[in-house]
């Protein structure tokens, strides 16, 4: 058995091919994301991954448009997305597969 906590992860981030992790792996990366209203992340774009964002809590608004709790978007490579939290919000991100370095601002 393994143990760890979220705060301990960078940015929630606790599953890919990264460190720390709980899980290394190539296959897929796995986030919490904890917002409060006003955060915001640039526009960006993966070349390889598919990103897959659920909206646990909160009101988020991303490749404008407005998104609520329940909302599962899903994001191709080479679609551009922003993210701004109108609420707090927590999130789930899924990447799949784990690419390093597959982030390019826009």
């Amino acid at each position: 058995m393994k143990h760890a906590r979220l705060e301990s992860m960078i940015k929630g981030w606790f599953v890919g091919d990264f460190n720390p992790a709980v899980v290394n792996s190539h296959a897929c990366e796995v986030a919490v994301k904890h917002y409060r209203a006003g955060d915001s992340e640039e526009t960006h774009y993966h070349r390889i991954a598919v990103e897959i964002t659920v909206i646990v809590s909160g009101t988020v608004k991303m490749m404008g448009k407005t998104w609520n709790t329940g909302d599962i978007i899903v994001i191709e490579p080479g679609e551009e997305t922003d993210f701004q939290a109108i609420t707090d919000a927590i999130n789930v991100v899924v990447k799949l597969p784990s690419a390093r370095g597959d982030k390019y601002l826009s």
